[in-house]
């Protein structure tokens, strides 16, 4: 039975923000207010769209979103109903205790280094995808062995979407797939590095890319991070200095952990840099998909000149986290190395997944669930610059982000940000130390991904920040 809730939803079709996102918003706020409570039946999308004066479509986009988000449940032939989670939410909010185990205490909100939400993820068309792989009658035919590198038809889909939508030009023999980024980095470093040689890498920066190359034999050289990039002036001194420098690691589009954009003119001369040194620039292109602003700055490796680099992305952050699939390209001669080696650690790639991401790239599926996605996280990033400007605005500095999922924040003040972690801790909020991204000393900035979260969460973890800021 329905419950008789007055839809008070007034759209603005002038506004910037999607029509299906103001109705998921007006739908939050009435859960919030307690005109919705757990358990209540909605009107069903045709009815909404109807007492809305909007597509259809619409309204099911709106719907989508909340049942991602946590917000709504469906119950199969019954209907669409709030969700009994939200109604602990309310209870909170009213400042009515709740039982919640030790466990749970610890990471009951977690601000990550910049994950997609996870719940966002297209899982129907992904299993609908498998099903149909396995109900084919040459199904046995993707039973065996496949080559090193991956399959070939993904292999053309991706070098495609590099090649038209990111600038590059490659063939389908210069790039292998992997499971997740991290294992690209791992076949770039043991096949170019041996001990005693030296890799630059971006200070603060990514360190399981750190450790990875350490493990292969280099030493690292930290290069510091100004407002457009890395310091150009001390690469240059390195490569004065040490006669054995065979990379140079960069997250030249939004940098990790701070966010930046490296500037034209620094891309340009690091170029020019290499090509004089021969040594290899290692683009991390780790979140090129999550741009809000005209279009992504097209990455390093795009540029005609350059003579050596290995280009690292990903498709775990476009589908979810969970999905292993990354990808390297670079020129043949390191293709043949790193085919050689990913033999040793792993014959070949989850073939059968990679054809059923192939099959949902063919069919657009991607395509939409990113513009969806892209959307949404948007309308987050602007929520949380709201938060940052409501309760931190004295006490920190940020840039907004033009793009991926985090933003890196730092104190007006001196704080001990390692304490600060563990207060928040205390409290049930997990948060990264700045001694994760640091070279030895750590630096006084927090990187705080929102994609992942609620608005609730967002703003429970931003208020308890500012009272220890």
């Amino acid at each position: 039975m329905l419950r008789p809730w007055q839809l008070q939803i007034q759209l603005d079709k002038k506004s910037d923000k999607a029509l299906y996102l103001q109705i998921a918003d007006a739908i939050i706020n009435a859960i919030q207010s307690g005109n919705l409570t757990a358990g209540n039946a909605l009107p069903g999308s045709r009815k909404l769209a109807e007492l809305l004066n909007v597509n259809r479509n619409t309204v099911v986009e709106a719907l989508d979103v909340l049942i991602a988000e946590g917000w709504l449940i469906t119950i199969d032939r019954k209907g669409t109903f709030i969700a009994a989670l939200q109604s602990k939410i309310i209870t909170a909010k009213s400042e009515k205790k709740a039982v919640i185990n030790k466990d749970e205490l610890k990471h009951h909100l977690v601000f990550d280094d910049g994950l997609p939400d996870s719940r966002l993820a297209p899982m129907n068309d992904l299993a609908r995808a498998y099903r149909e792989i396995f109900n084919r009658k040459s199904r046995w035919q993707i039973m065996g062995y496949s080559n090193e590198l991956g399959d070939i038809e993904f292999r053309k889909a991706i070098v495609q979407m590099l090649n038209f939508k990111r600038g590059l030009n490659i063939a389908a023999d210069q790039i292998c797939i992997t499971r997740g980024s991290q294992m690209a980095m791992y076949l770039t470093s043991h096949c170019l590095f041996s001990k005693g040689d030296f890799v630059m890498v971006e200070n603060p920066g990514y360190k399981p890319a750190w450790e990875t190359f350490e493990n292969a034999g280099a030493t690292l050289l930290p290069v510091n991070v100004e407002n457009d990039g890395l310091s150009i002036n001390e690469v240059e001194n390195y490569l004065k200095k040490y006669k054995t420098i065979k990379a140079i690691y960069v997250t030249p589009h939004h940098q990790f952990p701070t966010t930046v954009t490296m500037s034209l003119m620094k891309r340009l001369k690091l170029v020019a840099l290499s090509n004089q040194y021969g040594f290899t620039i290692i683009e991390d292109d780790y979140d090129n998909e999550f741009h809000f602003g005209q279009r992504p700055i097209l990455p390093i490796s795009s540029y005609g000149n350059i003579q050596n680099f290995v280009y690292i992305g990903t498709l775990s952050k476009i589908v979810a986290p969970a999905l292993r699939i990354g990808y390297l390209a670079t020129s043949i001669a390191n293709i043949e190395k790193v085919a050689k080696h990913r033999k040793i650690i792993d014959v070949q790639g989850d073939n059968i997944m990679e054809e059923a991401v192939l099959n949902l790239i063919n069919e657009g599926q991607i395509k939409r669930h990113l513009k969806k996605a892209n959307l949404i996280y948007k309308s987050k990033r602007d929520y949380f610059e709201k938060l940052c400007q409501q309760h931190l605005q004295d006490k920190i500095t940020y840039i907004k982000p033009e793009g991926g999922l985090a933003f890196w924040i730092v104190p007006k003040s001196e704080v001990d940000l390692q304490a600060v972690c563990e207060n928040l801790l205390q409290k049930g909020i997990k948060i990264m130390s700045p001694e994760k991204f640091s070279f030895k000393t750590p630096v006084s900035g927090l990187r705080l991904g929102y994609a992942s979260l609620t608005e609730q969460q967002m703003e429970e973890g931003i208020i308890a920040l500012s009272k220890l800021l």
